[in-house]
């Protein structure tokens, strides 16, 4: 009695199994434990889209042949990124082969028409523009060329502008009254035009290999030993008059490494960046 009894409920145990296996095969799925019958789960294939690729940044150099702007623009191709370079001179008298890499445009920034089409495609500037000479030159060098370049970037929807102005030195800002006077217009010209966009580097003496013809001449003897003295004797700026002539100096390099990352980061912060804020930034390493 007890093996018809055993018999029986394996038979209706081996009926329940193939009754579900059958409903599953028909895209239903018994729930054994509340015997409800639900749904089943249906995965299709993602459809695949062919989005286009990120567009490349592409970054003017104003002033791209000079000391500092020479290195922003080796930065800036190290980087990934296509580089151009416009000047009054137009190419670089450099011979280094990177100089091919570099689409180089002549110019006068005082002329606007001389030099719109260098602007075509880009997404950032950095302008290194900037020289001595009397009151009124410097103030229209420093000045008026700068903050022609920076209305027209803004008028050609250009995100991000990165200028290379200068620490205040004190009693050098009366000596030297049409650079400083020039360099604070169009300081105060780009922080408008680019509120969010906009960054301003502040270097005081800027260091290192500078290239002169075919001579080589190492600022860096000079500025190393000067950098990392004065970089711990920070109060000393606080002093009046006199305080501005202990900035330290700064690397070429730290300056082109932080320039670059300014114009193409878009969460780099805007504002005024001082020569210890170049420093800082320069030791951090980009994404």
């Amino acid at each position: 009695m007890s093996t018809l009894v055993s018999r029986l409920i394996h038979s209706r145990v081996s009926i329940s199994r193939l009754t579900a296996i059958t409903t599953s095969k028909n895209g239903r799925h018994l729930c054994t434990d509340s015997n409800k019958v639900d749904e089943p789960f249906i995965v299709e294939e993602a459809e695949t889209i062919n989005a286009p690729p990120p567009p490349t940044n592409k970054l003017l150099v104003l002033g791209g042949n000079g000391f500092v702007g020479s290195h922003i623009c080796r930065e800036a191709l190290d980087r990934g990124l296509s580089v151009a370079s416009l000047s009054r001179s137009g190419r670089s008298s450099l011979h280094d082969s990177w100089a091919n890499n570099i689409t180089w445009y002549q110019g006068n920034l005082l002329s606007t028409d001389s030099w719109k089409e260098a602007l075509s495609g880009v997404t950032a500037v950095i302008s290194c523009v900037g020289g001595f000479g009397s009151n009124s030159y410097m103030y229209k060098i420093n000045g008026s060329a700068n903050i022609n370049a920076i209305r027209a970037a803004s008028e050609q929807g250009v995100k991000r502008f990165v200028y290379i102005s200068a620490a205040d030195f004190g009693v050098a800002n009366y000596i030297l009254q049409g650079y400083y006077e020039g360099k604070r217009a169009a300081e105060t010209e780009l922080l408008t035009r680019f509120p969010y966009g906009g960054v301003v580097l502040r270097p005081g003496f800027i260091y290192g290999t500078r290239s002169v013809g075919s001579m080589k001449i190492p600022l860096g003897v000079i500025g190393t030993p000067l950098e990392m003295v004065l970089q711990h004797a920070r109060a000393l700026n606080k002093v009046p008059l006199v305080g501005p002539l202990f900035t330290p100096p700064v690397n070429v390099t730290a300056v082109a490494k932080v320039a670059v990352r300014a114009a193409t980061d878009p969460v780099f912060p805007p504002g005024i960046i001082d020569v210890y804020g170049i420093q800082r930034y320069s030791q951090h390493k980009s994404k």
